[in-house]
């Protein structure tokens, strides 16, 4: 039998209730059969990026997460939108995760965005901004992603993303998606 293929998810969020973090649970939950959603929380923990402190003084925060994007065979993200952009806490630990620069962990991992916000766009400028920076980083960033606008009207009692709502079914898909990423052959010639 072979193993699973997994996924590292994170919201790009630290509020406590955040509907990003809503969204990664759904993702979780609806995960397709072989493939495994692990949830990272520690964001919080990423102290602000210093190139004085790589090489054997990366804080241990920052390795911990280098090392849970390596054993990953892909990432889903999903990020709000602050200021037509993405946290800076989110760019911060992409930061040290793409170092060193075109060796990191995160080079060749592919990626798929999603957002969500309370406003009607679903934090579509920020999933773009946030695409931008991963693949300056080197990830495989998928095209696709998904939306949850206008989110805090589609979130149950406890906070999740409700039960019957359309972007669950788009979460399975894309993580569908990112297995099939996975398996295709990568070009270093281009």
């Amino acid at each position: 039998m072979s193993r699973p293929f997994t996924v590292l998810a994170f919201a790009g969020s630290l509020r406590r209730g955040s509907v990003n973090s809503a969204l990664v649970a759904a993702a979780r939950d609806e995960a397709p059969a072989g493939v495994t959603v692990s949830v990272w929380t520690g964001l919080g923990s990423i102290p602000l990026f210093n190139e004085d402190n790589l090489g054997d003084r990366t804080p241990q925060a920052v390795l911990d997460l280098t090392r849970l994007i390596g054993e990953a065979d892909a990432l889903l993200i999903a990020t709000p939108e602050y200021n037509s952009s993405i946290p800076g806490p989110l760019k911060n630990a992409l930061d040290w995760a793409s170092r060193p620069y075109g060796s990191a962990e995160i080079v060749g991992k592919p990626t798929v965005v999603v957002g969500a916000s309370p406003s009607s766009f679903g934090a579509a400028w920020a999933q773009a901004e946030l695409r931008k920076v991963l693949a300056a980083s080197g990830a495989r960033v998928l095209e696709e992603g998904a939306s949850l606008a206008k989110a805090h009207e589609r979130l149950a009692a406890d906070g999740a993303v409700n039960a019957d709502d359309a972007v669950r079914p788009e979460l399975a898909a894309l993580l569908g998606r990112l297995a099939e990423v996975a398996r295709e052959p990568v070009d270093v010639t281009a």
